[in-house]
């Protein structure tokens, strides 16, 4: 029978199985030829085929050998299958990324939504407080208007009785026509008369009845209609550019900058500011320079630094901790511009790193025309141009512990800080309603703590201090109380309820005594364990005795009060009866001013020791308030510290409220 001509395409499947020959093994045989092994290969059908088929269909069409397209395929497959398995990295690292994002992104979130919660908790207490101003605003004024008018009325009325008697008097005795009674009578009353129709009486008001209120309520409800942006980009770094000279090269001691322009992961261009964006300009030995990033609010940004030492530089631009297009780049800084390097644009663009430089904290700015972020730099770095500051302690950060969160070892708002002679730092960690405690070296231990407002619950701690005796004492500002625990966390009492009004700071002095700071009240208490009053003093003021929003105490060696005056900008001393003994510091920037000073501690040569919060730094001050020098903060700057004590080991550990973490300096005493 004539075999039919087949096309390439119809060639197919049925030419071919795969059977075991005896003695042969496995091998294609072919289904048309029963009993023929496959051994050539038709290239222009792609299929095996034996020598019965290359004498048929088959041929013309061209052939090669069945093992050594086998052989072929085998290897391509295998390059396939190492390339596909070379891409598993990659994802796997990408797919790591994307969890990390995401997660930080759950963070963020939820960090969010508990700052909106409280942030428009912390509005209505305010409304609510301003509602109980205005009420006894109110009823003060209402009070000091009706008293004059009804005293007023009080003495017209005394003064109208008083004459319609005389005058019903004397009519009676008019009346009866008895001689002797009209001169009894003019002796008895006519005086009396005469002194009623001459005397002065207040017969115009003496007050007035206006009361009214002025509530400025449709610019508040504007204001309130647009309170708060949920502020964010669509800025990937795999997108985003940098350009400008400054990102080649630049000379020593001179101003440089680069434009960094954001863009999506289409490659659209972002308009909007706030993206987090960090730049480096490192040597080899990882030394880094000081510069600012001015965000120009419309995608585009500009990284100013200078560079005090030539040499050959790295420059790492990163957008959300990841490198931008290109970074890190080659940068070279020359003493002239004559010794500048010919353009190697090219050469950065192509250039590609994945280098971490190190750990920096950044912060969205929030929306404004025109805002700047601070370049990362790093305490001891040879060309960085750092603020000067005078007589500075050489002593660095040690370790810091914390980042925003409610587990161990996270905080939200941390307030107070106590250290104890047992080795342990325990932290008033205000929002999350718990105090949590770590050992000198950053450890943590345990915290405890439960939300409400029954006694042995936290609302709102503030400060901690601990007395000799081991007890853990709590101010707690919204339950303006302050509460007794036992070193292991039970609660054991609690003191100053129905007299404080928002306790801040605690501290024990040398008698035993508990020692509260009256924030709201400017009034400092002193009690005894058991909750009797000691004394007080203190009033709202500006005045050597009165205070403008104390925050925390300390204690000398002498007994003596030391008390942080929060609005006044200064700090006050004051004996163990509430004498006042001297004050010092004023409103500002400079060596001895404060901008709104918080955390205070006495080491053991009575040098004071204060938390800085408007300015983010931490001063010292010999015991007659003169200033000495700063606590070198540089390398990793504060954010509005809080509590601050010293450690049984001589270090300086300070509530870093701002960067939800507390740090331990070294402190040379």
């Amino acid at each position: 029978m004539e075999a039919q001509q087949a096309s390439p395409d119809s060639s197919s499947e049925e030419c071919t199985v795969l059977e075991a020959l005896p003695g042969k093994g496995t091998a294609l045989i072919c289904s048309q030829h029963k009993g023929k092994v496959s051994a050539l290969y038709c290239l222009a059908c792609e299929n095996a085929v034996c020598e019965d088929c290359m004498n048929g269909e088959h041929v013309e069409h061209p052939t090669d050998s069945l093992e050594n397209i086998v052989d072929q395929q085998l290897a391509a497959l295998q390059d396939r299958v190492d390339s596909a398995k070379n891409r598993l990295p990659q994802i796997r690292e990408a797919v790591q990324s994307l969890r990390d994002i995401l997660q930080q992104l759950n963070t963020q979130r939820s960090s969010i939504e508990e700052d909106i919660h409280s942030s428009f908790s912390e509005l209505h207490k305010t409304l609510d407080t301003r509602k109980s101003v205005l009420l006894m605003e109110l009823e003060v004024t209402y009070g000091l208007k009706q008293k004059v008018l009804q005293a007023q009325l009080d003495t017209l009325l005394k003064e109208e009785a008083a004459i319609n008697y005389n005058c019903s008097l004397t009519d009676e005795a008019l009346d009866g026509g008895n001689k002797a009674v009209v001169l009894q009578t003019h002796k008895d009353v006519g005086e009396k008369l005469s002194d009623l129709a001459s005397q002065g009486l207040p017969l115009q008001p003496e007050e007035n009845d206006q009361l009214d209120l002025m509530m400025e309520i449709e610019g508040l409800r504007k204001s309130i209609h647009n309170l708060g942006t949920i502020v964010t980009t669509n800025a990937v770094a795999s997108q985003t550019e940098a350009s400008g000279e400054g990102l080649e090269q630049c000379v020593v001691g001179q101003p440089a900058s680069v434009i960094i322009t954001t863009r999506d992961k289409a490659g659209g261009l972002c308009k909007t500011g706030n993206a987090i964006i960090s730049a480096e300009v490192c040597t080899p030995d990882g030394s880094v320079a000081d510069g600012e990033i001015v965000d120009h609010k419309n995608g585009t940004y500009e990284f100013q630094y200078t560079v005090k030492k030539e040499g050959n530089f790295s420059l790492a631009l990163r957008l959300y901790d990841q490198h931008i297009k290109g970074s890190p780049f080659q940068l070279k800084v020359t003493c002239s511009p004559d010794d500048s390097p010919p353009t190697t644009t090219a050469a950065n663009a192509a250039s590609t790193g994945s280098s971490d430089g190190g750990a920096r904290k950044r912060s969205a700015k929030s929306p404004g025309s025109r805002s700047r972020q601070k370049g990362v730099r790093r305490g001891g770095s040879l060309f960085s141009t750092p603020k000067k500051k005078v007589n500075p302690i050489e002593d660095d950060l040690i370790f810091r512990i914390g980042t925003k969160g409610r587990n161990k070892g996270e905080f939200t708002n941390l307030q107070g800080v106590a250290a104890c002679s047992t080795g342990k730092i325990l932290i008033a960690d205000s929002n999350n309603q718990c105090v949590q405690i770590f050992s000198n070296t950053g450890e943590f231990q345990s915290r405890f703590g439960v939300r409400g407002r029954s006694p042995g619950q936290l609302q709102r701690p503030t400060g901690v201090a601990v007395h000799p005796n081991g007890d853990i004492i709590i101010a707690d500002y919204d339950n303006k109380w302050v509460s007794i625990f036992s070193s292991e966390g039970k609660y054991k009492a609690k003191l100053g309820s129905g007299r404080l009004m928002g306790p801040k700071g605690v501290s024990v002095d040398q008698n035993g005594h508990v020692i509260v700071v009256d924030n709201k009240a400017c009034t400092v208490f002193i009690f005894q364990p058991s909750g009797k009053l000691v004394t007080k003093f203190g009033s709202r003021g500006n005045g050597d005795r009165q205070f403008a929003g104390p925050h925390f105490a300390a204690v000398n060696n002498n007994n003596e009060i030391i008390i942080t005056d929060f609005h006044n900008h200064s700090v006050k001393v004051f004996n163990a009866d509430g004498e006042f003994l001297l004050k010092f510091g004023s409103n500002g920037e400079g060596n001895g001013q404060f901008n709104a000073p918080t955390g205070v501690a006495v080491d053991v040569n009575g040098n004071i020791i204060v938390a800085d919060w408007g300015n983010s730094r931490i001063q010292v001050f010999d015991g007659s308030g003169s200033f000495l020098s700063y606590i070198n903060t540089a390398a990793d700057p504060l954010y509005g510290p809080q509590g601050l004590a010293l450690t049984s080991d001589g270090h300086v550990v300070v509530a870093d409220s701002g960067n939800h973490c507390f740090k331990v300096y070294r402190y040379l005493q």
